[in-house]
């Protein structure tokens, strides 16, 4: 999901994407292919499990944007799997390019059109996959409609991100990706430390978790989740546009953790916060010192107590 920033800005899915005055005007799917293998895109609003799911084509291109109950969710490129719109899946992505070369195995928590699942197909050959969303008619919807990597390189799941997170293997994946909004927020139980305790218990040495938080000024959230990662992982970071992280407007924050500070994709390094300065829309990597700065007075956030 995305969070309008400025005036200069819109509201595209989880992330805001540039003043689109630069773009062809947008159009509906009509009957056009989703692509090799894909079905037929419909027109209008389709119902789903959690309301509906509605498709529209950027006009003369392949790009289509998936609006969940009225609200962008997910932008596929039909014929390039590799291309994302939203910039922090750009940002996400960026950190996965650290990661050592060759396939991984990875979990997305939150499935949607499955835009991140298909980029890190395309880019890292054999890697196995398991998508989950709570909704199951959008998750039959989406592989009917999009041309998505088959099993055992992309399994969809229908399931509780945190009960899918429950019954995954200690040390089973090198990718753990957190996507999940329920309207505008994340539900609760998937940003506390229990939450994150099992999340790190899955996550092989050398992996890394990878969150979406949608946050306002001044970023209570976001600093909270940090704080909370950094009780259950050995190493966070946050990431995002200098003005979310200048407290200039609502935005969304990619969360980095990683097991411990001798693994992952090394979060204090130049090589990311060159990655990331150098994407389309340059984002920032706030670690170590002034991230201790940043969370400073933020408790980790934790389940309700059990009443027995």
């Amino acid at each position: 999901m995305m969070a309008p920033a400025s005036d200069s800005l819109r509201t595209v899915g989880p992330m805001a994407r540039r003043d689109p005055s630069s773009r062809p005007a947008p159009g509906p799917a009509r009957g056009r292919r989703g692509g090799r293998a894909g079905g037929v895109l419909p027109e209008g609003e389709v119902p789903v499990s959690t309301g509906t799911v509605r498709l529209q084509r950027e006009a003369g291109s392949d790009q289509v944007t998936v609006y969940l109950n009225g609200v962008p969710s997910s932008s596929l490129d039909l014929a390039e799997p590799r291309w994302l719109e939203f910039e922090y899946m750009q940002q996400m992505a960026a950190v996965v390019d650290t990661l050592p070369p060759g396939p991984l195995d990875a979990v997305h928590l939150g499935a949607a059109a499955c835009a991140l699942p298909r980029w890190l197909d395309a880019t890292r050959p054999g890697s196995r996959q398991l998508a989950v969303d709570v909704d199951a008619e959008l998750v039959r919807l989406v592989r009917e409609w999009f041309d998505l990597p088959r099993s055992p390189r992309l399994r969809l799941r229908v399931q509780d991100a945190r009960a899918a997170v429950a019954s995954l293997p200690d040390a089973s994946q090198d990718v753990v990706v957190r996507d999940v909004f329920a309207g505008t927020t994340t539900p609760a139980e998937l940003t506390t430390l229990e939450f994150a305790t099992d999340v790190a218990r899955v996550l092989r040495p050398g992996g890394v978790y990878l969150a979406n938080c949608a946050d306002r000024p001044p970023l209570t959230l976001a600093r909270a989740e940090a704080a909370t990662l950094r009780r259950a992982m050995g190493d966070v970071a946050i990431v995002a546009e200098p003005g979310v992280l200048r407290g200039r407007r609502y935005g969304n924050v990619v969360l980095v953790a990683v097991p411990a500070r001798d693994a992952g994709p090394g979060l204090d390094g130049p090589g990311l916060a060159r990655a990331l300065r150098s994407l389309a829309v340059p984002a920032r990597l706030v670690h170590g010192d002034e991230l201790t700065g940043l969370v400073a007075g933020s408790a980790a956030l934790r389940d309700p107590p059990a009443h027995g």
